[in-house]
This record gives C-alpha cells, sequence and structure tokens, in this order.
C-alpha cells in the first residue's frame, strides 16, 4: 500500500512540468529561507520482473533528475525523469511546503488537479490500448 505522501510524490512526479514550475513560483514567498541539499540529475536502473519465471531484472538505465530541500527542520523531495532540474526542484518546494504546513489548502488542490488530469491521460491510454486487443481462440 502507497502512502499518502507517496501517492503525492508519485502524481507530482508526473505533473506538467510548466504548471508544476508555475506552481512552485507562487509558493516560494510564502516560504522560510530553503537550504538546498542536492539538485542533480543521474542514471537509475529500471527493475523489471519477467512474467514468464518471477524473475526480477534490470531492464536499463533511466536519466533522472532530483532535489532535496530543507527549510526549518522540514525535508521536501522531488525525482522525476528526464534532465528537468527547475521542474524537480519544484516538486520538492511543494513537498516541502506540505510538510512544514505552508499553503497545505493550494498544494492539496494542486495535487488534486494533477491527479484528474493524469487519470483522464491513463483511461484514454487505455482505451487506445484497448483498441488494438485481439482476441486468439486457441485450437
Amino acid at each position: 500500500m502507497i502512502s499518502p505522501h507517496g501517492d503525492t510524490l508519485s502524481i507530482l512526479a508526473r505533473a506538467d512540468a510548466e504548471a508544476l514550475k508555475s506552481f512552485a513560483e507562487r509558493l516560494l514567498p510564502r516560504l522560510d529561507p530553503i537550504d538546498v541539499l542536492a539538485n542533480r540529475t543521474g542514471l537509475v536502473m529500471l527493475p523489471m520482473r519477467d512474467t514468464a519465471q518471477g524473475t526480477a531484472f534490470h531492464l536499463g538505465e533511466v536519466l533522472m533528475s532530483e532535489a532535496h530541500v530543507r527549510m526549518a527542520g522540514h525535508d521536501g523531495y522531488g525525482m522525476r525523469r528526464g534532465r528537468d532540474l527547475e521542474a524537480a526542484m519544484a516538486m520538492a518546494l511543494v513537498d516541502l511546503a506540505l510538510d512544514a504546513g505552508r499553503a497545505v489548502a493550494d498544494c492539496t488542490a494542486f495535487v488534486a488537479e494533477q491527479a484528474q488530469i493524469q487519470m483522464a491521460e491513463d483511461e484514454a491510454t487505455l482505451r487506445r490500448v484497448e483498441a488494438t486487443r485481439v482476441d486468439m481462440e486457441t485450437f
């Protein structure tokens, strides 16, 4: 089971980069001075599981952007696919604001909006995939 915090990070990791950066920019005046602990890119191994035998293997490496910030004992973390360090930092700022109890209503509304957008995108993708399904008869 994923925690509510884990759900929030998952949604922010897939959020539209420009919307996320714009929202984080509006959060900055509500935050105290921030220490940036990490702001970097790196490669992360992508684990997969063989469905036939159930064995785990690494499919390859994925380029990720990571940010870790701290403010008055509260931490914020962001990790997103790709090289967009600003989007990773924006994600970390939203996480920090939630952890510190700043602009919680605005952050929660933003996350909920992004979750709705992502659910609609996922549903559209599943519909496109379903349209290509072929039922095979076995003899």
